[in-house]
């Protein structure tokens, strides 16, 4: 008799137990200060507060959102920033909030997209880090080995996982080397394809590095190349450099070397704060006068040395002895402490740098608003040639790719 009554038993707590795990998931939201509206996605779950405002700048409906192109298109002519939330309720089975607003209007707002957009700072720091950018990591020359990861070039041209894996690696040391490309010069373009598009310069879209007689560059001389960022003339300047070896000098010269100038950078804020200070401060001018393929031209831009956002966090490093114009218009009191902030900023990259050579089929890609990059003298001859193809890529077309390829692998996660 006593066995039917504890299976009774049992049988009620479990239904007690399914109700309160049902309620757990239950969302509630309230209006906060008459203009937030707060979210609680489930019991115990931490609140989440959203501006009345800012939901309401981005309703969704078909009235204020075009689907396809994912735009906004609300009316903001007539938009009314002070908005308030009159009412709201929530949607169990779609996991929505529904909110009726002081302008007649009704928006629905999925729980998923919320939490994605959440106001709490370690959300919106994971976001940044991890989705609109990657965070940079400085480094030194001498560990240059530990952080220059290396891909298949053919498992980066057929594989997503490992074009992702190559791009995200440039995108956080800057510098990343791919092995075992064919000799032939398409391998540039195909390789920038494979990411988006080609970036054409005022040297076309596809380059050769090669000693030329009469060479309108110094890039095209057999001589040593001093460190230096490509076209820092340009407003726009190339992001990424391409450079496919394709045939290497027998002679002993012929090295890459690169530093990263960031790392540099953070020397200098260190130890001598005030060539920091006067090299991110003080405006040079940076020029590109000649012609190629018949076409004249005359490239300016004016820019410090090292460019920093509204936060101090670094932009890009101009530097190049050869493009540096004869123009330098400062106050004379300012010319001869500027040169000497410069030389040491020279002298701690040179010190920091790290060599090393390209063999036949390598593809060197690096960060040219970055890293500074030159290259050892080597003999040019017939029985000893050198041969490299280079192309540029800008860096918003490779964080496109990158995100188009984060989201697309994890919702393959999501669905296995």
């Amino acid at each position: 008799m006593w066995v039917p009554r504890l299976v009774g038993r049992s049988l009620s707590q479990l239904k007690t137990i399914h109700t309160v795990q049902f309620s757990s998931r239950q969302i509630s939201v309230k209006i906060v200060n008459e203009s937030n509206i707060e979210v609680q996605p489930e019991a115990n779950a931490k609140p989440l507060t959203f501006p009345g405002v800012w939901l309401r700048d981005n309703c969704m409906c078909g009235d204020c959102f075009h689907g396809s192109s994912k735009s906004r298109k609300l009316d903001w002519d007539n938009f009314d920033t002070r908005i308030r939330p009159l009412s709201l309720r929530t949607d169990e089975q779609s996991k929505e909030v529904l909110v009726k607003w002081s302008d007649a209007h009704e928006s629905r707002f999925p729980l998923s997209w919320l939490q994605e957009r959440s106001f709490e700072p370690d959300k919106q720091q994971k976001y940044l880090r991890d989705f609109y950018r990657p965070t940079t990591r400085h480094w030194s020359g001498a560990q240059f080995q530990e952080i220059a990861q290396h891909f298949s070039y053919d498992e980066v041209m057929s594989q997503d996982s490992v074009l992702m894996q190559w791009l995200q690696a440039l995108a956080i040391y800057g510098v990343a080397l791919l092995r075992g490309a064919p000799l032939d010069e398409g391998v540039v373009r195909r390789l920038a394809d494979r990411v988006g598009f080609i970036r054409r310069t005022t040297y076309g879209e596809e380059f050769v590095v090669q000693a030329k007689p009469g060479a309108q560059n110094f890039a095209y001389l057999s001589l040593p190349l001093p460190l230096h960022t490509d076209l820092p003339y340009y407003e726009y300047k190339p992001s990424v450099n391409i450079l496919h070896c394709v045939v290497q000098t027998d002679s002993p010269g012929g090295s890459n070397m690169l530093v990263d100038g960031f790392h540099v950078a953070d020397l200098l804020r260190r130890d001598h704060p005030e060539d920091f200070d006067r090299l991110s401060r003080v405006v040079v001018d940076w020029n590109d006068i000649g012609s190629e393929d018949g076409r004249e031209f005359h490239n300016i831009w004016r820019a410090p040395v090292i460019c920093l956002d509204a936060e101090g966090r670094y932009t890009r490093i101009n530097h190049s002895v050869p493009q540096r114009d004869s123009h330098f218009n400062v106050p004379l009191a300012e010319v001869l402490p500027w040169y000497e902030s410069y030389a040491r900023f020279v002298r701690l990259a040179i010190a920091d740098s790290h060599a090393f050579k390209t063999r036949p089929g390598d593809v060197l890609t690096f960060n040219n608003i970055r890293l500074l990059h030159g290259r050892t003298g080597y003999d040019d001859s017939e029985q000893s040639p050198r041969y490299i193809v280079g192309a540029y890529l800008d860096w918003d077309i490779i964080y496109s790719r990158l995100r188009v390829l984060k989201k697309r692998s994890t919702a393959t996660a999501s669905c296995q």
